[in-house]
């Protein structure tokens, strides 16, 4: 048997991969990818939006290979440098006061939830907004927006109610004394790539602190730098009481990160929650090489000017295919093409045939999570490919045209 042959014996069918369409990729390198024939692709999925700083950045496989030649494990009993030195890190460059490590975004939302209850002392319920996506665990599915994923694993957890994202009198009408937080991703990913708006966020703010509610913000894939700064909170000046990281903050290892205000922190005593790996000293180590390359401002000069050329790429693309395009959405490196009708998964395969891998959202919208550090002449290569995708399914009749 071939490795896809294998794959269908032997794995759990969750993840919907097809033989002769699913790629299979052996190796990888900055913003490229190389599958099992050899073929180079430009990655503008980039592990879902884990990857930023690239496929096998020299500084975080430094990192790993020196943490692994000296400790792997050790669980949680006892200090490891690698997970103090990242936390020190995190809440030096964040708001929060305190971290807790995990493996995972779902971890994290699950460590943020049950945080929630427990600082809220009786407070149960949690607000979430519609179209949002906090991770496939009990508690963080029962946090997502979406009904498609809840189907078959009902009764979720009590207490989640939901309102419509960038619209605050819908959350106002829910939230109340027994409200515990209101959990939100300032920039929605999963759910097509919708940015939030500064008087939203200002006004969520506004009622969590009128009804002593907790503020969440899920940061797991807008956060690490890919909006344009480490954290997505920074564009608005809006500060929660608790974030959660993961995805890009291993630079393509496991981890997962709930960080909290001092006072929040403090409602944790030990034995409240725990993870056997979480602040493991490899992917720690991973994670402090992303952190400090993201970190340093000739890098954070560079990607700003290279966010601002590809957002600029994009928008163009937008202009020159109205009756196919609705709009473009997102900042920095984390954006949407909504198409006028369910085209996503077409573009997709269209432009995997043409060397560039990207990501379906739904029906409608081509989701791009180009590495950080994918290079202007990638950048062109890239809107190159979406154009002749765009004129190719124009030229078909398909779309609205």
């Amino acid at each position: 048997m071939n490795l896809q042959e294998q794959e269908a014996r032997y794995i759990i069918n969750t993840y919907n991969r097809q033989p002769g369409k699913t790629l299979l990729i052996e190796r990888g390198e900055g913003a490229l990818v190389w599958d099992d024939t050899g073929r180079q692709y430009l990655d503008f999925v980039g592990g879902i939006a884990v990857n930023v700083l690239g496929h096998c950045h020299p500084a975080v496989v430094k990192a790993i290979k020196e943490q692994a030649a000296r400790l792997l494990h050790a669980s949680n009993l006892y200090y490891t440098g690698p997970q103090i030195e990242l936390a020190r890190l995190l809440v030096e460059n964040s708001c929060a006061g305190r971290v807790f490590f995990a493996n995972s975004g779902a971890e994290a939302n699950e460590a943020a939830i049950k945080l929630a209850r427990k600082y809220g002392r009786g407070r149960y319920k949690m607000v979430a907004a519609y179209r949002s996506f906090h991770g496939r665990t009990l508690g963080a599915l029962s946090a997502t927006g979406q009904q498609k994923y809840h189907k078959g694993f009902e009764p979720l957890v009590e207490g989640f109610s939901f309102a419509h994202f960038n619209d605050l009198a819908s959350f106002a009408g829910l939230i109340d004394e027994q409200t515990a937080a209101v959990m939100i991703e300032p920039v929605q990913g999963e759910g097509g790539v919708y940015v939030a708006e500064a008087a939203f966020l200002r006004g969520l703010r506004d009622l969590c602190d009128r009804y002593g509610a907790l503020l969440i913000f899920d940061e797991v894939q807008c956060g690490m730098g890919r909006t344009g700064k480490l954290w997505a909170y920074e564009h608005w000046g809006v500060e929660p009481d608790i974030i959660t990281a993961a995805k890009g903050l291993g630079g393509g290892l496991p981890i997962g990160a709930m960080m909290a205000r001092e006072e929040v922190a403090a409602a944790f005593q030990p034995g409240d929650h725990a993870s056997t790996f979480g602040g493991n000293p490899v992917a720690c180590a991973a994670a402090r090489a992303v952190l400090e390359t993201l970190l340093e401002p000739s890098f954070k000069a560079e990607v700003a000017a290279r966010a601002q050329i590809w957002n600029e790429k994009l928008e163009r693309l937008a202009a020159a295919h109205p009756d196919l395009i609705a709009e473009k959405r997102g900042m920095g490196f984390m954006n949407g093409l909504e198409l006028k009708e369910p085209l996503a998964q077409e573009a997709q395969r269209r432009c995997q045939e043409l060397g560039l891998i990207v990501n379906a959202a739904g029906e409608r919208v081509i989701r791009l999570l180009p590495p950080l550090i994918a290079t202007e002449q990638q950048l062109d290569q890239a809107a190159e490919i979406l154009d002749q995708v765009c004129r190719a399914l124009e030229e078909r009749g398909e779309g609205s045209i």
